[in-house]
């Protein structure tokens, strides 16, 4: 029996990790800093669209 991981596998958890964060950001941490700061709900939408897109490029 193999019980290997393919290379793609191990590969592909970081670029999870990474993407999960930049999504918990956007929905979460995002908001919650620009109302702290006072940001315009436009730019804090902006910001949001902006975590999310990285996201998914990831």
């Amino acid at each position: 029996m193999n019980t290997q991981q393919p290379a793609q596998d191990s590969d592909e958890f970081p670029a999870l990790l990474v993407g999960t964060g930049l999504a918990l950001a956007s929905l979460i941490i995002v908001p919650a800093l620009a109302q702290r700061v006072g940001l315009a709900s436009s730019v804090t939408i902006a910001l949001r669209g902006l975590l999310m897109r990285a996201a998914s490029r990831i």
